[in-house]
């Protein structure tokens, strides 16, 4: 299911701002009996500013019919920033066209800014304590500042993020933050890892995905900040050392603000 997202967003790539980077639609699709199907717009994408609504049938590109996501981004990818590209889309209503001006693809990073900044935190679905008094509900940290840090036992770069959001945790968890790590990874797996490293925070096992594909993660450690409302202030991706302090700093920031 996550390979299927990342290859309709199509965002990760070496030349994401070259004057000849080729464009995106900001979608994601799946095919169903061929019909290619919207299941996501991304806010602010060509396509959302074109009025492509989820549940849309795309069923040409610039007229060369298309019968799965890959062949959409192919289409789609042949033009560049500025061009128009055609899509006629299939509805309840009836068929119409729709003119989508390109747009150069965005980082990953800027996707999902694109898509949850500023906005509600998606809720957990299907998750399960893998630490004790783990939270179940991101509506359980409201009044809270939320550290999410979607990783996986696997994953190395996560093993380097993790230390820097137990200090954060110890650091600012008696003035309201609470740091919750979501893993794919089985429920009695993260349990295991979890006690053995002393990762020192809250951790979930979301082993549907449902979960971390609500949170449009395709790449890990994703982490992101929401603050006391449950809403989204930033994302990062990947590990970074820069990214420790400025979790820290911006925690310290929505710990200053008002509860809601």
């Amino acid at each position: 299911m996550l390979a299927a997202l990342i290859l309709a967003f199509a965002v990760a790539s070496p030349i994401a701002h070259a004057d000849d980077a080729p464009a995106w639609l900001g979608v994601a699709m799946e095919a169903r009996s061929g019909v290619v199907i919207v299941t996501h717009v991304i806010s602010g994408s060509p396509a959302d500013k074109a009025g492509i609504k989820i549940g849309d049938k795309i069923e040409r590109i610039d007229g060369t019919q298309v019968a799965s996501p890959g062949e959409v981004q192919r289409l789609v990818s042949d033009h560049h920033s500025g061009e128009t590209i055609d899509v006629k889309i299939g509805r309840a209503s009836g068929e119409t066209n729709i003119a989508v001006k390109a747009a150069q693809r965005p980082t990953m990073d800027e996707v999902l800014r694109m898509d949850h900044v500023g906005k509600i935190a998606p809720a957990w679905v299907g998750v399960q304590a893998a630490t004790p008094g783990a939270p179940l509900s991101i509506g359980a940290l409201k009044g809270k500042v939320a550290v999410v840090d979607f990783w996986a036992i696997s994953c190395g770069p996560c093993r380097l993020t993790g230390p820097e959001l137990a200090h954060i945790q110890a650091k600012y968890g008696a003035q309201g933050l609470t740091v919750v790590g979501i893993t794919t990874d089985a429920k009695s797996d993260a349990a295991e890892f979890a006690e053995r490293r002393s990762l020192g925070f809250s951790v979930l096992s979301d082993e549907t995905g449902t979960t971390t594909q609500a949170y449009g993660i395709s790449a890990i450690p994703t982490v992101y900040v929401v603050d006391k409302r449950g809403i989204v202030r930033d994302v990062m991706i990947g590990y970074d050392p820069d990214h420790g302090p400025r979790i820290e700093a911006l925690a310290q920031k929505l710990l200053a603000e008002p509860s809601p």
